[in-house]
């Protein structure tokens, strides 16, 4: 009996034992579970975490100094780009300087310089400079042919008027009107006409050039003949002005006392 009993209770203790055990275990073994599911979540998360930034740390890395590399060379050219432009502008701006101081007309003193010149065939270009280097301040195209100037010059006495009217020319200065009556020792000889010096007017200007007092003849271009032969006259000038709407400029001959041509010209607005 006590045997029976010992073994039942035996029996049941260890039931009891092997249970509570079981269940122990199996609650250390969930509990086991979970911090090992939590510990490997927590550790594919940091793992995850660590693999993006370390990814996010690369990618910067590769590619933010190339692009920092390459702003600073964008704006390395763009600097050099502008300092350049700048460089060009202010040379052109010395040049157009330069070639305006060249070619701009400079305004009248009471001495100037004048020049009559014109093809053997063609017609006469009468052009005064306040400085034999300067563009010339008034160069006027006359109809009168340049063969007839020099008939008339041959005489010693030449003048020239040349009228406008003074109706429409308000504001304007006499030697800024375009077109003229042109007369010639007391006959009229057609119109004259207010032009821009051109590169031909320019080539016998230049040429003349180191003459201050003289007349001659330009040779002309290979193959033009007599015809392209520029006749001139040049010479200094008093300017007197009467008025604004009258001016005249005299010719300063040195050899008048040996019997050299008189020539006075006349701008007049009527």
């Amino acid at each position: 009996m006590r045997t029976i009993m010992a073994r039942s209770l035996h029996e049941s203790s260890f039931s009891f034992s092997k249970r509570h055990f079981g269940h122990w275990m199996g609650g250390r073994g969930s509990e086991d579970r979970k911090k090992k599911e939590e510990g490997k979540v927590a550790a594919e998360e940091i793992f995850t975490l660590s693999s993006v930034c370390g990814d996010d740390e690369e990618e910067v890395d590769d590619i933010a100094p190339p692009i920092k590399a390459e702003a600073r060379n964008k704006r390395s050219s763009s600097s050099t780009v502008a300092a350049v432009a700048v460089r060009v502008s202010r040379f052109r701006a010395a040049l157009a300087a330069v070639v305006a101081g060249r070619h701009r007309p400079v305004g009248f003193g009471p001495r100037v310089t004048g020049t009559l010149f014109g093809r053997r065939r063609g017609h006469v270009h009468l052009a005064f400079q306040a400085d034999p280097r300067a563009c010339p301040a008034v160069l006027i195209e006359l109809a009168t042919p340049t063969s007839a100037l020099v008939r008339e010059m041959a005489s010693g006495l030449v003048r020239i008027a040349l009228e406008c009217d003074r109706r429409g020319s308000a504001g304007k200065k006499l030697l800024e009107e375009p077109l003229w009556r042109a007369y010639c020792n007391g006959k009229k000889c057609g119109y004259a006409v207010r032009r821009e010096c051109g590169p031909a007017d320019w080539r016998v200007l230049r040429a003349v050039e180191p003459v201050s007092t003289g007349a001659g003849v330009l040779p002309a271009a290979a193959g033009a003949g007599d015809a392209g032969e520029t006749m001139y006259l040049r010479a200094r000038f008093e300017r007197v002005v009467g008025s604004r709407d009258s001016e005249a400029f005299y010719m300063m001959n040195p050899d008048v006392n040996n019997g050299g041509p008189e020539l006075s010209i006349y701008l007049l607005r009527v």
